[in-house]
């Protein structure tokens, strides 16, 4: 393979490449349905479980604990304290556009709020609510 070709290849398959929040929630989407066929996500889903308290986390009891009842505010976070940027992509465009960024901090929290790894139905439904948010 040619260096610039080679190049090109590592660029588009970086981790770092920036997605929409859209492609991030098809992707999303898309992984939810190797387990459920035919799943669509909802954000009606993704509000009650985000403001769901749950009994197996080790920190917070929802994820509104650390990121507030609107995810268009900056939270905290319940032990440490320290600034959470806002949720919602509508104000915080940072949000939902880097996929490794995305698995790593739902690997994180789902830990932290549910004692377990999120189910990739409750990423997608989360994801969707939060995209929601205007």
């Amino acid at each position: 393979m040619k260096p610039r070709n080679l190049l090109l290849l590592m660029l588009a398959s970086s981790p770092t490449w920036a997605n929409s929040p859209q492609q991030i929630l098809d992707s999303l989407v898309q992984e939810a349905r190797q387990v459920q066929p035919g799943f669509t996500a909802s954000a009606a889903r993704g509000e009650q479980f985000y403001r769901a308290k749950h009994t197996g986390g080790k920190e917070a009891d929802s994820c509104a604990s650390c990121h507030t009842d609107n995810p268009k505010d900056e939270g905290k976070h319940i032990k440490t304290h320290k600034a959470v940027e806002p949720l919602a992509p509508s104000v915080n465009k940072q949000r939902f556009t880097d996929p490794a960024h995305v698995e790593k901090w739902f690997r994180r929290n789902c830990r932290e709020v549910l004692g377990r790894v999120c189910t990739p139905q409750e990423k997608a439904d989360f994801t969707a609510y939060v995209l929601s948010v205007k």
